[in-house]
């Protein structure tokens, strides 16, 4: 069996004498799609930043693609994730071409037209938007470009902090559709934070339920439904 993509080693975070996330061991498998639930302040954002390295652990270990976060170069391995949040946060002073491209130029390489194209037919965006400028998207159509974005360097793994939380119900099932006919695609490993339930159930194929930086359930979206494992669990299903 190969060893996980991501792995957590009794890893920890601590800001004075308060744990953002409690020592925890966690392996994600390469192709993965993981959905993270919880209440806010529940250490769902935390576990995501320190697999970028944007935080760094108190105790343990966070390993991405073989390396320890705190000990490797964080650039040179961030190129290598993409990351996805809520209301896209694009550029409003780049056209939609520009925004995808713009993880690429930092490194001085420049999409192909072509590249570009390709990736707005992955997130079925129409060829005409490449020249718009954020503003005259609407909110699913500038979360579709971040997606994009996130894409345009290959990555191996997909980090996304609540990226459909800031759309309304109807774009978000269609986005949900995407996000999951992408995976099926492009089989890029994914970390999925979301506070709605139903989503990571559906989208998922393992759900890691956490709460006041502990772990209270980590299974299958069945297993879950079927068996769930405590009280607060209990209380997202309802």
């Amino acid at each position: 069996m190969s060893a996980p993509i991501i792995q957590f080693i009794q890893t920890s975070k601590r800001y004075g004498d308060t744990y953002a996330l409690q020592p925890l061991d966690l392996d994600i498998a390469a192709g993965e799609f993981l959905s993270v639930v919880g209440s806010s302040g529940g250490g769902k954002t935390t576990l995501l930043k320190l697999i970028n390295g944007l935080l760094l652990p108190t105790t343990g270990q966070v390993l991405v693609l073989g390396q320890d976060t705190a000990k490797t170069d964080l650039i040179t391995l961030r190129r290598k994730i993409g990351y996805v949040i809520q209301g896209a946060a694009l550029f409003p002073h780049l056209s939609v071409a520009a925004n995808i491209g713009y993880v690429p130029s930092l490194s001085g390489q420049k999409l192909s037209r072509q590249k570009l194209e390709e990736l707005m037919n992955l997130v079925d965006l129409p060829l005409e938007l490449l020249e718009r400028y954020p503003i005259s998207l609407s909110g699913g159509q500038q979360q579709r470009v971040g997606i994009a974005r996130a894409l345009a360097t290959q990555p191996q793994i997909m980090l996304m902090d609540e990226p459909f939380g800031a759309v309304d119900e109807i774009t978000r099932t269609i986005l949900q559709d995407s996000i999951e006919q992408l995976h099926h695609q492009l089989n890029t490993t994914i970390v999925f934070v979301t506070h709605n339930i139903r989503e990571a159930l559906r989208l998922s194929d393992r759900v890691l339920i956490i709460n006041q930086g502990q772990i209270q359930q980590l299974d299958t979206p069945t297993a879950i439904q079927n068996n769930p494992a405590n009280e607060y669990v209990q209380r997202l299903l309802r």
